[in-house]
C-alpha cells in the first residue's frame, strides 16, 4: 500500500525556521509529483508548494520567497523548509502525491496522503 510519512514539526518561536520531511514507500516515487499542503483549525486545506517528477518546483503566492521545496529521489523523500516561520504558520502540515495532479494545490487532485506533522508557530 502506497504510504507517505512527514515529519520534522514541532513548537518554535517566530522567525526561527523548519525543516519538515516526507517520506514515501510502496509506490514509484519519481513517477509521481509531491505537495506540500497545510490546514489551520477551521480553515480549508491550502496547498503550498508542488515538485514535479523532474524536479520543477511550483510555490503559492502567498509563501513564494519563504519557503523552498525539495526531493531526494535516492531517500524517496521530499522537503519543505520554511523560514521566518509566523504564528499564523501554525497549521498542520500535509504531504500528498499523484501521477498527474489536474490542480497542483487542490487537495481533491490527490490519491495519496500523509498523517501530518504539527507545526506551532508562538511569538
Amino acid at each position: 500500500q502506497a504510504q507517505l510519512t512527514e515529519s520534522g514539526g514541532g513548537s518554535v518561536q517566530a522567525g526561527e525556521s523548519l525543516r519538515l520531511s516526507c517520506a514515501a514507500s510502496n509506490y514509484p516515487y519519481t513517477d509521481y509529483y509531491t505537495t506540500w499542503f497545510r490546514q489551520a483549525p477551521g480553515r480549508a486545506r491550502e496547498g503550498l508548494a508542488t515538485i514535479h517528477t523532474d524536479g520543477r518546483t511550483y510555490y503559492a503566492d502567498s509563501e513564494k520567497g519563504r519557503i523552498t521545496i525539495s526531493r531526494d529521489n535516492t531517500e524517496n523523500t521530499a522537503y519543505l523548509q520554511m523560514n521566518s516561520l509566523k504564528p499564523e504558520d501554525t497549521a498542520m502540515y500535509y504531504c500528498a502525491a499523484d501521477p498527474s495532479p489536474w490542480e497542483f494545490f487542490y487537495s481533491g487532485a490527490y490519491k495519496i496522503w500523509g498523517r501530518g506533522t504539527q507545526v506551532t508557530v508562538s511569538s
